[in-house]
């Protein structure tokens, strides 16, 4: 079993967006925040599929910095 960081954000509209930022083009989102977060397990493991045909490591997350400018 894999464990993945996921960027969560609220948009405008009040849904839950999650992204995953070491997968591509990973991103899924839900009225609750639950909702949101079963969606994304979805998502993770259809990302992952894809991923078995590239080559290489996953990304590794390093973390997230607040910079102000």
């Amino acid at each position: 079993m894999r464990e993945f960081y996921v960027w969560i954000e609220q948009d405008e509209d009040g849904m839950y967006v999650g992204e995953v930022p070491q997968l591509r083009a990973c991103y899924a989102q839900g009225h609750t925040l639950d909702e949101m977060l079963s969606n994304i397990r979805e998502v993770i493991a259809l990302c992952l599929e894809e991923q078995v045909d590239a080559t290489g490591p996953l990304p590794t997350f390093v973390g997230v910095q607040k910079v102000a400018v």
